[in-house]
């Protein structure tokens, strides 16, 4: 694998050993963000092409700057707090979250039940959208709240797109938080759930983490095929029930794949919406 570097124009003559420098930090920075497994040192030396010392002083900087961290156990770099608050603070100020809104204000409107959008900020669930449901029973949070992993439905299904190791890191080895007598505390318990969850494509929490609440969670996946987000649907029991929700399932898949291509650059929207168009009539007949 070798970096492509964007082209600078004009760069003076001066600039040229700054402007190489910080495309080769920015380079390393993506390869550790978009990698399905934390790199290692050599790792990076061999995609990079970039002598293993040069890569090592970089790294060293990204790691002063709170862009990446060390995984002390095996010596991975992951991505650091700093660049998950900044990705969050790009997200939140998108120009396309108006749009994402209003594609769950149509979910919601057909659908009758509160909508969330979600994504995994490290060891928790972050809510990026909300849309409440109208109904005078409903389960009151807001955008920016956050809720655990391991006992909601958009939690256990973002923990099932990760790799076992890093599920374990994030876990911990147990037993997990109860919340209520549904909880599940045992992590290979959870990690039998996460298999059946991969293999389903949604995932549920039935009063795992609230009592009486019933939730469901579809998959947002980016322009490369990887879940970057979650499209949840809760409410209230007996109102909301499971068996109800497997029927939204097919709206709610459509709804991600419609939020999915507001994920990628405008010019490359068009191709997006060919494959989201054909992912959601395939899974329609895997819902039915």
């Amino acid at each position: 694998m070798t970096f492509r570097s964007a082209e600078l124009h004009p760069v003076r003559a001066s600039d040229a050993g700054i402007a190489s420098s910080t495309l080769r930090a920015f380079a390393l920075l993506e390869r550790v963000a978009t990698c399905n497994e934390s790199p290692t040192l050599e790792e990076l030396t061999r995609a990079s092409g970039l002598p293993k010392p040069t890569v090592y002083r970089i790294l060293r900087l990204l790691m002063n700057g709170g862009l990446i961290e060390r995984e002390m156990h095996d010596k991975r770099y992951a991505v650091g707090r700093r660049l998950h608050e900044l990705a969050l603070a790009v997200q939140m100020g998108s120009p396309q979250r108006r749009e994402r809104h209003a594609i769950l204000a149509r979910l919601v409107d057909e659908i009758g039940e509160t909508c969330n959008l979600t994504m995994l900020d490290g060891e928790e669930v972050l809510y990026l959208e909300r849309v409440e449901t109208s109904a005078n029973v409903r389960l009151h949070m807001k955008a920016g709240s956050r809720v655990p992993l391991h006992c909601t439905a958009s939690g256990k299904l973002l923990l099932s797109g990760l790799p076992r190791d890093h599920v374990r890191r994030l876990l911990g080895p147990g037993p997990l938080k109860r919340y209520t007598d549904r909880t599940i505390v045992s992590v290979d318990v959870l990690e039998r759930e996460l298999a059946k969850i991969r293999v389903t494509g949604y995932a549920t929490d039935a009063g795992e983490y609230l009592d009486g609440s019933v939730c469901l969670a579809v998959p947002v996946n980016d322009a490369r095929g990887r879940m970057c987000a979650a499209i949840a649907v809760h409410g209230p029991a007996p109102r909301m029930t499971l068996r109800k929700g497997y029927a939204f399932l097919p709206a709610m898949r459509q709804a991600a794949a419609a939020i999915a291509v507001t994920l990628v650059p405008s010019g490359r929207r068009r191709t997006m919406r060919i494959a989201s168009a054909a992912h959601t009539t395939r899974t329609k007949g895997i819902a039915a």
